[in-house]
């Protein structure tokens, strides 16, 4: 089989999954990989809510959790439907550029977690995307680009959801997870882009 060949086989079952805080460029960069490599992008927070009502989610159970118990609650309740979505997702695709999506990596329960390594293990790059390896770096920056982000989009800061972010940079699950880490700081996204794209060809090659 010719070189040639052999490079479109690899592309044809090639599978990505891009892992990381809020705002750390992973729809960005997915959107940028899917048109670099030909291949499907997948927006887990797009798709999620299929795979949530196949496992039960409840949205009466939902609205009254959030109404007791406000945005923290709520993601604690979607904690077992994100796992089976990630399953499910990876499952049913077998090529792809798939941004996964702040929450669905990061898991307190160790069941949950362990699901969610086990469904990206046939998954050759789980790339964890950080500004920076310094935490405390990483967390000022992507709370500063999601502050923006939310005033643009709903007019207030949710000092809620940056103490979640900054817990999803500090957690220990992504770097579990990840076979990959890319730091970002004083780099375009074509940049990081570029860096992707290389690694996958210099392993397509061994």
């Amino acid at each position: 089989m010719s070189d040639e060949h052999k490079s479109a086989d690899h592309v044809r079952g090639l599978r990505v999954a891009l892992i990381g805080p809020m705002s750390a460029g992973k729809s960005t960069i997915a959107n940028l990989l899917s048109g670099r490599l030909g291949l499907p992008r997948l927006e887990m927070d797009e798709l999620r809510w299929s795979y949530y009502a196949q496992a039960g989610y409840d949205e009466d159970i939902a609205r009254k959790i959030y109404q007791e118990q406000g945005t923290l609650g709520i993601l604690h309740y979607c904690k077992p439907f994100e796992a089976f979505a990630v399953e499910s997702v990876i499952l049913q695709h077998d090529r792809f550029v798939l941004d996964l999506g702040a929450g669905h990596s990061v898991h307190e329960d160790e069941t949950l977690f362990q699901r969610v390594r086990e469904a990206l293990d046939p998954v050759p790059f789980v790339i964890l995307l950080l500004p920076s390896a310094d935490l405390d770096r990483s967390t000022r920056i992507l709370n500063d680009r999601f502050s923006a982000l939310l005033l643009q989009e709903v007019g207030e800061i949710n000092p809620d959801l940056l103490v979640l972010n900054e817990h999803y940079v500090r957690h220990p699950a992504n770097h579990r997870l990840a076979k990959q880490v890319f730091y970002t700081d004083h780099k375009t996204p074509d940049q990081t882009c570029g860096e992707i794209v290389e690694l996958i060809n210099s392993r397509q090659s061994d």
